[in-house]
């Protein structure tokens, strides 16, 4: 009988607990399959730079470098190695974070060894790029998640930009979706079956973020023991997505543009330049326009990211989307944490439609998968997403189940939005994202007493 590959998988199990590598070792190689150790997370970036593997298994908590560290940092390494996480915290607010970092599965600990191998196996047959990052990327990839033509709009846009090789400069609120778009130009363009690395120069302080881009020799400055490659060389013949572009400091955006230009890089401390080819996807909430008139930002580099620019709807300018989104989050929640179907009944869903979604997409699915684990019988209620500054719904102001009337939904939002900034029209406006001249129009075609709304005080 033929070897079943997965006997011979590669597996690297990372771990500061002797005993938990000594059990996880012995119960693993019983079932076949071939095992790298290591007792902490520095230590499984080097295995990962050796041998490809498989499927790695790794604490959550661990000191120096946590799990999550671990993962971000494997990312660049082996983009696409599936990840299942050990905690000892094995609380739905640990799961969803872990998967929300691209792991594929976690356990807590103490686990049954059966049921890691089980996991682990169900992995394997799927494949190193089916993760749950991508269910959750199924709300971009597929247009008949949303229904609001500025996003049909977007999609026939991206399909269009993601057959060339030009740089892109994607702009959006935070939430909005920025980096979700950017992994979907990768995966519909030619590059796709190579490396998608992401840099999030928001986060990484400035003194780092070189050496992060561009790698270093060993001894260029105190700590370099070694030589480290940079991200801009591991994305090469792949795509290289730089988040939060607008934080970058002068020098770094002079030596940026020069790889733009040329499409080389020296690595700090070295004298030699190396080619790389990979293609640069930006993206910024960012008005770089007005970084560029203050002085902030290179004129220069701006034109240079900018060759095509995919801008980002805010949610509450799509309000078409947000019944279809909030069914396919609360989907994809079940699906990944094997709880009971949930229903959304369409009070529910005119509550949400209601909402401004300051935190656009990612607030909304926050709220969804908050809901679910709050809500009672399987039924989410408005009340369940415990929703800052939203109103709930008064059974006056609310449709009765069997209704579809858009005008009566929309006219109870008003209400509502009113009794919440006390009948004052110039702050409701501002809450349901609208206009002054708006809200003004809408109040006196539903004949919206909205004197005696401030009258009671909302």
């Amino acid at each position: 009988m033929a070897e079943n590959c997965q006997d011979s998988a590669k597996i690297l199990i990372v771990d500061d607990d002797l005993h938990v590598l000594e059990v996880l070792e012995a119960r693993l190689q019983s079932s076949g399959f071939r095992i790298f150790r290591a007792e902490n997370g520095h230590t499984a970036l080097k295995l990962l730079k050796d041998q490809k593997m498989d499927l790695m298994i790794s604490d959550m908590k661990m000191p120096d470098l946590s799990g999550m560290g671990v993962l971000e940092k494997a990312r660049t390494i082996q983009p696409g190695l599936p990840i299942i996480f050990l905690t000892a915290y094995g609380t739905i607010p640990d799961a969803v974070k872990a998967v929300k970092a691209g792991a594929v599965d976690y356990l807590a600990k103490p686990f049954d060894g059966r049921d890691l191998v089980q996991k682990m196996r169900n992995v394997l047959d799927r494949g190193p790029h089916t993760t749950v990052a991508d269910d959750e990327d199924s709300v971009f990839n597929d247009s008949k998640n949303v229904i609001s033509p500025k996003m049909k709009e977007l999609f026939r846009l991206v399909e269009r930009v993601a057959q060339s090789e030009v740089n892109v400069l994607i702009l959006g609120e935070s939430g909005a979706g920025k980096e979700r778009i950017a992994r979907l130009v990768h995966k519909l363009s030619a590059r796709a079956k190579n490396p998608y690395v992401v840099v999030d120069c928001g986060s990484t302080p400035s003194g780092l973020l070189e050496s992060e881009l561009f790698g270093h020799v060993k001894g260029a400055f105190t700590h370099a023991v070694q030589d480290k490659k940079g991200l801009i060389e591991t994305a090469d013949k792949g795509t290289l997505f730089l988040d939060e572009i607008g934080n970058i400091s002068h020098e770094m955006q002079i030596r940026l543009l020069r790889f733009l230009e040329d499409r080389k890089i020296r690595r700090v401390g070295d004298l030699k330049e190396n080619t790389v080819d990979c293609r640069v996807i930006a993206a910024t909430n960012a008005d770089l326009v007005e970084y560029i008139r203050n002085g902030d930002f290179r004129e220069d580099l701006y034109y240079r990211l900018r060759v095509v620019t995919i801008s980002i709807p805010r949610l509450n300018e799509r309000k078409e989307d947000i019944p279809v989104l909030a069914k396919l989050f609360a989907n994809n929640f079940v699906k990944h944490h094997g709880t009971q179907p949930i229903q959304i009944p369409s009070q529910t869903l005119s509550y949400l439609s209601g909402y401004p979604w300051p935190g656009n997409v990612r607030e909304l699915k926050n709220a969804i998968e908050a809901g679910i684990v709050l809500c009672e019988g399987n039924v989410l209620k408005p009340q369940d997403m415990q929703l800052p500054c939203a109103p709930m719904p008064d059974q006056g102001d609310m449709q009765s189940e069997d209704s579809f009337s858009l005008e009566q939904t929309e006219r109870n939002t008003i209400i509502r939005a009113l009794k919440q900034v006390g009948g004052v029209q110039k702050e409701a406006a501002k809450l349901l994202g609208i206009s002054r001249r708006a809200i003004h129009y809408k109040i006196k075609k539903y004949e919206i007493d909205s004197g005696s709304i401030r009258a009671k005080g909302g």
